[in-house]
């Protein structure tokens, strides 16, 4: 663990996890390489076109949605500066300009045909 990870807020714990581990999945699964650059959004984007377009039920990719979306969010955190914070077990960011982001919302937004995590990246970190 290094000191940025270390003194991230409590609320990180899990979007962290689920971005790591989607990380891993891609990797090893799909030898789809996730960098946490925001370029690597656009394949995420794709990935989750791919899945809809499969016509995948939502029940059986929530957690791949949710793990996607944690992943964006990391790369919000890492490049934008922004924080996570929990509010009734769901899992938004802060970017230091004050406002508020979804990016596991916006991966369910994605999936429904009508999002994209490469967009709330480059909005989030302007």
């Amino acid at each position: 663990m290094n000191a940025t990870q270390a003194t991230r807020p409590p609320a990180a714990t899990k979007p962290v996890r689920w971005a790591a581990d989607t990380v891993a999945v891609m990797r090893e699964g799909a030898r789809l390489r996730l960098d946490y650059s925001a370029q690597s959004l656009w394949r995420v984007d794709r990935v989750i076109d791919e899945i809809r377009r499969d016509g995948a039920p939502y029940a059986a990719v929530e957690s791949v949605l949710r793990g996607f979306g944690a992943y964006a969010g990391e790369v919000v955190a890492r490049h934008g500066g922004a924080e996570w914070w929990e509010t009734g077990g769901e899992h938004w960011l802060r970017t230091p300009d004050g406002r508020l982001w979804d990016p596991i919302e916006e991966a369910r937004r994605c999936y429904a045909g009508d999002g994209s995590l490469r967009l709330l990246c480059r909005e989030a970190t302007r």
